[in-house]
C-alpha cells in the first residue's frame, strides 16, 4: 500500500543509530547457530518458555487474560478451552505452532494472512478468515474516560484491494533484494496495522506476522525470547511510534524512522542481547535450570513470592530456586521483604 509506492522506502531519512542497530543486527544473526550449539540444553529451556510467554503476553497486550497455569496446559494442548478468552489463547498457540514449524513453507499471499487468521478463531464462536465488512477505527481512551480517534484504517470496501497491493508490492521488492529485509519487514506490519484488515485480531496477526517474516529473513531470535513480551513492556513506545510512523499515511507522507528505530532497536535488538545474556548464563557454568529461575525473575514483577516464582518454573526444585534467590539477594539484585513462606521478594 502506501508505504510501498515507487521510491518511497528508498527516500526514508536514515540516521547512524539506525544504520548501527542494523550492523548489530546482522551480527547477531551470524551467532545464533553458534549459540545453539554450545547451549542445547538452554536452547530449549527458552524455547518452552517464550512459546508460554509470547502466546501470555500477545493477548494480554488485547486485554485477553488466562491465568499462567492455564495458559500452561492451552499452550502444551493438554486442555480444552473454556471460555472465549482461553480460545483466543488456544488459538494463538496454534499459529505459533505452524509459523515455528513450516515458516520456510509458507508463501507470502494474502490467502495465507487470510488463513492464518482463520485458525486464530479456530476455536472461537467468532468466525476469522475474512476481510473486514463494516469500516473500523483505531482510538484511545484516557484515564478521565475521553475516547478519541487516533486513525482512520482503510474502508471495508477498499481492504482486499489494499491486501492484494500490499503483497504485491511487498514480495516484489523482498524478491529483488534492493532495500534491506531489516526495513521491509516493519514496513509491511505498519502497512498492514494502517490497513487494519479484519474487524479483529489485528494487533495479534500483526506480531504473529512478524515472526513469519524475521524467521523468513533468518532473524529466529523470537524461538527463544518472546518478541511479545518486549512488545508488551515497552507498549507505550510500541503505541506512540506507530501513531507517530501512521500520521499522513493514506497521502504517502508519512516518516517510517521512529517505527524502524522502536522495531529494530527497541524490540528486535534487545531480543537478542537478552538471548545472549540467557545464553551466557550456561556457557558460565549456571546452569539450565538457573538460566531458568534468572529468566523468571526478570519477568516476573518488581516485587514478588517464591510461589509465584515456582509457578514459572515447575521443573525445578525449591532448593534450586532458593539457592539462586540466596545468590541473587547476596550479590544485590534482590532483597527480601519480611521472613518466612509468605516472605515476598524485590528487585533492584
Amino acid at each position: 500500500m502506501n508505504s510501498f509506492s515507487e521510491g518511497f522506502i528508498e527516500e526514508q531519512p536514515i540516521n547512524q543509530g539506525l544504520l548501527q542497530t542494523i550492523r548489530l543486527l546482522g551480527e547477531y544473526k551470524g551467532k545464533q547457530e553458534l549459540f545453539k550449539e554450545q547451549s542445547p540444553q538452554v536452547i530449549k529451556t527458552l524455547r518452552q518458555a517464550a512459546i508460554i510467554q509470547s502466546t501470555e503476553s500477545s493477548n494480554r497486550i488485547e486485554g485477553i487474560t488466562v491465568p499462567l497455569e492455564r495458559i500452561k496446559k492451552l499452550v502444551s494442548d493438554k486442555t480444552t478451552p473454556r471460555d472465549r478468552s482461553e480460545q483466543e489463547i488456544a488459538g494463538y498457540r496454534e499459529v505459533l505452532s505452524t509459523i515455528h514449524s513450516s515458516y520456510a513453507h509458507i508463501p507470502f499471499t494474502p490467502n495465507i494472512i487470510l488463513q492464518l487468521h482463520r485458525d486464530l478463531y479456530q476455536f472461537s464462536v467468532n468466525t476469522g478468515g475474512r476481510w473486514k465488512t463494516i469500516d473500523n477505527e483505531i482510538t484511545a481512551t484516557y484515564p478521565d474516560g475521553t475516547k478519541v480517534v487516533r486513525s482512520r484504517p482503510t474502508p471495508a470496501y477498499a481492504t482486499a484491494a489494499a491486501m492484494e497491493h500490499l503483497h504485491t508490492q511487498f514480495n516484489r521488492l523482498w524478491e529483488s533484494g534492493t532495500i534491506e529485509p531489516l526495513l521491509l519487514i516493519p514496513t509491511y506490519i505498519l502497512d498492514f496495522l494502517c490497513i487494519h484488515p479484519f474487524l479483529d485480531g489485528n494487533g495479534r496477526m500483526a506480531r504473529l506476522l512478524t515472526l513469519l517474516l524475521l524467521y523468513k529473513a533468518g532473524y529466529e531470535v523470537g524461538r527463544f525470547i518472546s518478541l511479545e513480551r518486549l512488545v508488551e513492556r515497552t507498549k507505550e513506545s510500541y503505541y506512540d511510534t506507530l501513531y507517530s510512523s501512521s500520521q499522513a499515511w493514506h497521502e504517502a507522507e508519512h516518516n517510517l524512522l521512529p517505527w524502524w528505530e522502536y522495531f529494530l532497536g527497541v524490540m528486535l535488538l534487545s531480543a537478542y542481547r537478552e538471548f545472549e545474556q540467557r545464553v551466557g548464563y550456561v556457557t558460565s557454568a549456571k546452569g539450565s535450570k538457573t538460566a531458568m529461575v534468572l529468566d523468571a525473575i526478570n519477568n516476573l514483577p518488581r516485587e514478588f513470592s517464591i510461589k509465584e516464582l515456582q509457578e514459572r518454573c515447575s521443573t525445578v526444585s525449591i532448593d534450586l530456586i532458593r539457592r539462586v534467590l540466596r545468590q541473587e539477594r547476596e550479590a544485590g539484585n534482590l532483597e527480601r521483604l519480611g521472613q518466612g513462606v509468605t516472605a515476598r521478594w524485590r528487585k533492584h
